[in-house]
């Protein structure tokens, strides 16, 4: 069934029925949920290129990835974003356009998407220090939502995004309450926006407690299980290692225990660990009883939000910036435990 049949079998136009299937305001709620419940009995999908024509729009999204810049975003980590945006795409009819472009080539490619009119609008990743493609795309009058936040000139933009300082300063509280005192953090590459976050967190409660942390404990680097396993094998062979970890992934605190159990150590009761994202679709922290304790943030329904964010934008649902920050909870698991006698604070 295409769109002219599925329309005069509901005694409406075409138009009216593509932008009841978009979502758009200026469609009669009764209307809007007597075509998606006709579709859904009839079975009908959308061709999107009728829709286009009927909208006057792409009927897509943009995504664009640098290959190797910023390497948070070239990880298993982002599967779980774009599926949860893609479920939102799928069902307002929208395509997903994926642009994997050179590193230094992030600029041109947006400015191509919105001369071409290939994209109705674009989720911008991996935020950093000093972001340019923010202040770009306000001059293209593109709708776009950025996937977390970027200390800019100009603020007035819609973003979705974790209190990463907040969590990461309960985390660290957390292992001080235990008695921890050299903590050992592998955060993220600190010229990201999150990674810096977290830093401020970790250093906010060790000042709050008057604990200095030790340089040689603090590693920032791509957050991989190998630069996890690196990172925690070179702290705990150094003179004076750490009793606990604060990792800034679950990918890089696989590593991390891996070379705790290298040493004969035993994770929760020799060394503690906290992480960061643990409720990864395809990694799980455990069933009943979580495996590490975490600051818990679902990734996937952050791709969810942000892809619901712009579809209102690009229907003039919202007009002015929508700004959301998350609180992370923080799940108590097995990796955690009071610090050794010697090391606790008298």
């Amino acid at each position: 069934m295409n769109l002219k049949q599925f329309s005069e079998l509901l005694g409406l136009s075409p138009t009216t029925v593509s932008r009841a299937l978009g979502g758009y305001p200026e469609v009669k709620e009764e209307t809007r949920r007597r075509v998606m419940q006709a579709a859904a009995e009839h079975g009908y999908r959308p061709n999107r290129r009728a829709a286009s024509l009927a909208t006057g729009r792409a009927m897509a999204i943009g995504h664009v990835i640098p290959t190797a810049l910023n390497h948070e975003m070239v990880n298993p980590i982002f599967a779980d974003f774009i599926a949860g945006a893609g479920e939102v795409y799928a069902a307002a009819g929208y395509d997903m356009l994926l642009s994997v472009v050179p590193d230094g080539d992030e600029e041109r490619a947006y400015r191509q998407m919105a001369d071409a009119g290939s994209v109705d609008g674009l989720i911008v990743h991996g935020p950093r220090d000093d972001d340019p493609r923010i202040a770009l795309l306000q001059t293209t009058g593109l709708p776009f939502v950025v996937h977390g936040r970027a200390p800019v000139a100009r603020t007035d933009y819609s973003f979705v995004d974790v209190d990463n300082q907040r969590a990461f300063q309960r985390a660290t509280d957390l292992l001080l309450d235990l008695g921890h005192r050299r903590i050992g953090f592998l955060n993220g590459l600190e010229g990201m926006d999150f990674a810096r976050r977290r830093r401020a967190g970790f250093f906010a409660a060790c000042s709050a407690r008057g604990v200095t942390p030790d340089p040689d404990l603090l590693s920032s680097c791509e957050m991989t299980e190998h630069q996890g396993h690196a990172g925690a094998a070179e702290m705990l062979d150094a003179e004076m290692p750490p009793t606990a970890f604060l990792v800034s992934s679950h990918i890089m605190a696989i590593g991390v225990r891996r070379a705790i159990q290298e040493r004969g150590l035993a994770l929760g009761r020799d060394i503690s660990v906290v992480i960061h994202d643990d409720m990864l679709s395809y990694l799980l922290n455990g069933r009943d009883v979580p495996i590490f304790t975490a600051t818990r943030s679902s990734v996937r329904a952050a791709g969810r939000r942000c892809a619901e964010l712009l579809l209102d934008l690009i229907r003039g649902a919202v007009t002015d910036p929508v700004q959301e920050v998350w609180e992370c909870d923080l799940v108590l698991g097995g990796s955690t435990g009071p610090a050794p006698d010697s090391e606790r604070p008298r």
